[in-house]
């Protein structure tokens, strides 16, 4: 589905060469569900961010054989002036998608009233989050990438109606979640990875994975 072939990533920081990949190869196949661990500052959303065509590797290549969604979280396609309906409506027209679909979809998911209809830079927080999982759910893709975990909300109703359909779109495809915490992992996930040192390690289990995320500090 997706591949590195020899991918290497780094940054310059102003005082050092901060290395993210490291001439890394590695496939993420139908049904892999990969959960890697990174600590914070490690690059796990530059290497997500690299899985999704956001950025582009130093060197070596990616090969994608699939529909691979943006981050859940991933905001830089909205407009913040621009209301909830115009966003979600242009969204769905780069994607070619029918837009009253897409937008009446994002409507009962967010559930957020007229806010939907106010420009997204007055949003707070959560209402922000709901409209970037409603957009990723709202789309059929091959592949979602997850940058630290699904959003929280104290909204019971939300949950449930959010949850439901999480459980609907995953059954039929792949998940990749990168976190620093396990329990998210632990409950999408069945097969493991830690990214540490410009490296990505990969094991069969989860727990395999946390005995060398937690001895490498």
């Amino acid at each position: 589905m997706l591949d590195f072939v020899n991918v290497s990533k780094s940054f310059w920081t102003g005082t050092q060469r901060k290395v993210i990949l490291e001439g890394a190869s590695f496939s993420i196949q139908q049904g892999m569900n990969l959960g890697v661990l990174a600590k914070n500052g490690s690059g796990k959303t530059t290497v997500i961010n690299m899985m999704a065509g956001l950025e582009r590797p130093d060197d070596g290549a990616i090969h994608r054989n699939c529909s691979v969604s943006f981050p859940l979280g991933f905001m830089g396609g909205l407009v913040s002036k621009h209301s909830g309906t115009e966003n979600v409506r242009y969204i769905a027209s780069i994607y070619g998608l029918d837009a009253d679909y897409v937008e009446a979809f994002c409507r009962w998911l967010c559930d957020i009233g007229e806010y939907f209809d106010m420009p997204i830079g007055t949003y707070s927080s959560g209402m922000r989050a709901r409209l970037s999982l409603a957009l990723m759910l709202a789309m059929n893709f091959d592949l979602y990438l997850i940058d630290e975990g699904m959003p929280t909300t104290t909204d019971v109703a939300f949950n449930k109606r959010a949850g439901a359909v999480m459980r609907e779109r995953f059954e039929k495809s792949t998940l990749v979640i990168v976190s620093h915490q396990h329990d998210i992992l632990q409950k999408f996930c069945n097969s493991a990875a830690v990214l540490r040192d410009g490296r990505l390690y990969f094991f069969d289990t989860l727990e395999e994975a946390r005995e060398l995320y937690d001895y490498a500090g």
